[in-house]
C-alpha cells in the first residue's frame, strides 16, 4: 500500500491506523480501501488517523522502526507539532481524521461545547467516575464540532427540521396517538415547542412507547402503500431519493421503517421524526456544530473533528442515555443545514470551510491525464490520506515517498515543504491540518 524507494533526504512518515469494529460498520468499505480480505471477519466502523489517546496513529519509519505519533508528539512537540499549534493546544494534536463506513445507523448524538466539555469532564472527574465507566458522558476535556464528507452517496439524520414540516408530517401520519404531539407543537412551533415535544418524547416510559410506536411504523406503511411504494420499506439504494422535496413524506417514513427493524422498540425512532434527513453525494460535506442532534445512517465518508470522543447520546442504541446531560447540551434551533460542495482553492485542491480552529480539510484530485506537481507547505502538522490511486511525496534533497490508496502519511510541522506528484489517475487525497494554518 505504501512504500519509501529510498531512504536517503525522507522527511514524510508513513502512517498505520487504528480500524474500531463497532456493530454498525461495514464488511466491505475499509476492507477495500486498506486492501484487506473482503468481507472483513468483523464489521469495520471507522478508521482512525490522528493521535487520540484511545487509538493513536503509528508512525513507520524508514528504517523498519516504528513510533506512537502519540508519543511521538509529547517527546518533541515543536518538531512535529510547530510552536504555535504547541502553544496553542500543548503536546497534542487538535484534530483528528476518520474514514466512517456505516452499514446500519448508528446512535443519535450530540457533542458538547467548549465550555460544557470542560465544566462536565471536571464534575465526572471530581465525582471520581472511572474514565471506563458506561454512565461517563466526558472522556476529556474537549469540544468535539466536526465535518463529514462523502465518498459514497451518505444518508444522515442531522439537526431539528422546521417544526411546521414536522407538523405536517404527523398531520400525514394522521395517528390519532401522534394528535397530542402534533397539538402541543403547532400550538409552538419553535424551539421551545421542539424542546417540549423531544423531551416528552426521550422520558416517555416504556409502555407508553409500546403504544405510540407501533401504529406509528403501520400509519408509514399505509403511507407508502398509499402512494403506490412496492413492500419492501427499507430505504433504497444510492440514487433513489429524486421525488421532488415537499411532495409527500416517503423519505422519512422510509427512514423511520429502516430505524424501527434495527432498534426495534427504540424510544430514538420517535425522535427521528424531529430530524431532517440529508443526503449527501460524493464530495459533499456538511459541518455539524456543537449540540447538533445527528446520526449517520448508511454510507462511507472522511470525518475529520477536533480530538476528542466526548458523546452524548440520545437514542438508537444499548449505551448508557444521561437525557438531563443531554438536554443541557442540545441545540433546538431548527432548519435544513447547508451542504458545501467544496471551494477551489488550488489547481487540483479543493476546501471545506468551517469555524473550528481545530480542523480544515482539503481534498486533492487529478483526473486521468492530469500530472501537475502540488507543492504542500509546512510550519504545521499534516496528514494525508490517499483514497483513489497513488501519489508521490518529494522532498527537495531527493527523499522519495509513495502512498497508495488506503495508505496514509505523517508531515511534522518542522519538515521541509515537499512536492506531490500524482501517479496515473485518477487520483484523490484528502488533508488535514489545523484551522489556524495560513
Amino acid at each position: 500500500m505504501n512504500e519509501y524507494p529510498g531512504g536517503k533526504g525522507v522527511v514524510v512518515e508513513l502512517l498505520r491506523n487504528a480500524v474500531r469494529p463497532y456493530a454498525w460498520g461495514s464488511r466491505t468499505a475499509i476492507a477495500e480501501l486498506l486492501g484487506g480480505p473482503v468481507p472483513a471477519p468483523h464489521p469495520q466502523a471507522e478508521l482512525w488517523l490522528g493521535a487520540h489517546p484511545a487509538d493513536s496513529s503509528v508512525l513507520l519509519h524508514a528504517d523498519g522502526a516504528q513510533t506512537s505519533l502519540l508519543e511521538a508528539l509529547h517527546a518533541d512537540p515543536d518538531r512535529h507539532l510547530g510552536s504555535r499549534c504547541a502553544q496553542r493546544w500543548g503536546p497534542r494534536l487538535p484534530f483528528l481524521l476518520k474514514v466512517l463506513a456505516a452499514e446500519e445507523p448508528l446512535s443519535l448524538q450530540a457533542h458538547p461545547s467548549a465550555a460544557q466539555a470542560a465544566e462536565g469532564f471536571a464534575r465526572e472527574e471530581a465525582r471520581g467516575i472511572p474514565p471506563d465507566a458506561p454512565e461517563r458522558n466526558y472522556s476529556d476535556p474537549s469540544h468535539k464540532p466536526e465535518l463529514i464528507c462523502a465518498l459514497t452517496e451518505l444518508h444522515a439524520l442531522a439537526g431539528f427540521r422546521d417544526p411546521l414540516r414536522t407538523v405536517e408530517l404527523l398531520a400525514a401520519l394522521d395517528v390519532p396517538a401522534l394528535e397530542p404531539y402534533r397539538t402541543m407543537l403547532a400550538a409552538e412551533p419553535n424551539a421551545d415547542g421542539l424542546r417540549t415535544l423531544f423531551t416528552t418524547w426521550i422520558t416517555m416510559p416504556e409502555p407508553a412507547v409500546k403504544a405510540v410506536l407501533p401504529c406509528t411504523l403501520d400509519a408509514c406503511v399505509a403511507l407508502l402503500r398509499r402512494d403506490g411504494v412496492c413492500d419492501d420499506f427499507r430505504q433504497p439504494r444510492d440514487g433513489d431519493f429524486r421525488q421532488p422535496r415537499g411532495s409527500d413524506f416517503r423519505q422519512e417514513c422510509r427512514v423511520l421503517l429502516e430505524l424501527a427493524e434495527t432498534y426495534p422498540g427504540d424510544v430514538g425512532v420517535l425522535a427521528a421524526l424531529l430530524l431532517n434527513h440529508v443526503v449527501l453525494a460524493s464530495g459533499d460535506a456538511m459541518y455539524l456544530p456543537a449540540g447538533n442532534l445527528h446520526s449517520y445512517l448508511r454510507g462511507t465518508a472522511v470525518e475529520i473533528s477536533a480530538n476528542s470522543d466526548n458523546v452524548l447520546r440520545g437514542g438508537l442504541t444499548a449505551k448508557h442515555i444521561d437525557v438531563p446531560e443531554l438536554l443541557r447540551v442540545l441545540d433546538f434551533s431548527h432548519g435544513e443545514l447547508p451542504v458545501q460542495r467544496g471551494e477551489r482553492v488550488g489547481p487540483q485542491e479543493t476546501a471545506y470551510r468551517t469555524p473550528a480552529e481545530e480542523f480544515q480539510l482539503t481534498r486533492l484530485e487529478w483526473a486521468d491525464g492530469e500530472s501537475t506537481p502540488v507543492l504542500l507547505r509546512s510550519s504545521w502538522p499534516q496528514i494525508l490520506l490517499c483514497t483513489r490511486g497513488s501519489a508521490e511525496l518529494r522532498s527537495r534533497d531527493g527523499g522519495r515517498v509513495t502512498v497508495r490508496r488506503g495508505g496514509s502519511v505523517w508531515l511534522a510541522a518542522a519538515d521541509p515543504d515537499v512536492m506531490m506528484c500524482p501517479g496515473a489517475g485518477p487520483v484523490q487525497l484528502f488533508r488535514a491540518l489545523p484551522g489556524l494554518a495560513d
